[in-house]
C-alpha cells in the first residue's frame, strides 16, 4: 500500500492539499487560538500558519508532526487520510 504522502527534501507532499489546511484552521479554532498564538506556541512565523490554511505552503515533516502533537491528533488526520481523529 503507498503511503499517502512522501517525505522528499524535507516537504511533504499531499495527495489531499486541502484537507490540511481546513483541519488545521478547525483545530486552531476549537482551540481557541489566533494565528498569531498558535506561531507563537509552534515556533513559525504567523504568515507561515496562514500559508498552511489557505494551502499555500505545505510544512516540512518536522512540522507536521508537532502540528499533530500539539493537538493531540495523527499526522493521517491532518493529512485527510483519516476521516476521525484516533
Amino acid at each position: 500500500q503507498v503511503s499517502f504522502f512522501q517525505y522528499c527534501s524535507g516537504v511533504v507532499l499531499m495527495k489531499n492539499k486541502t484537507a490540511f489546511g481546513r483541519r488545521l484552521r478547525k483545530l486552531r479554532e476549537k482551540a481557541n487560538l489566533s494565528q498569531p498564538k498558535l506561531a507563537e506556541k509552534l515556533g513559525p512565523q504567523k504568515q507561515t500558519i496562514n500559508r498552511y490554511e489557505n494551502d499555500l505552503r505545505e510544512p516540512e515533516y518536522a512540522t507536521l508532526l508537532q502540528i499533530a502533537r500539539f493537538f493531540n491528533v495523527s499526522v493521517d488526520y491532518l493529512l485527510g487520510v483519516e476521516e476521525e481523529n484516533k
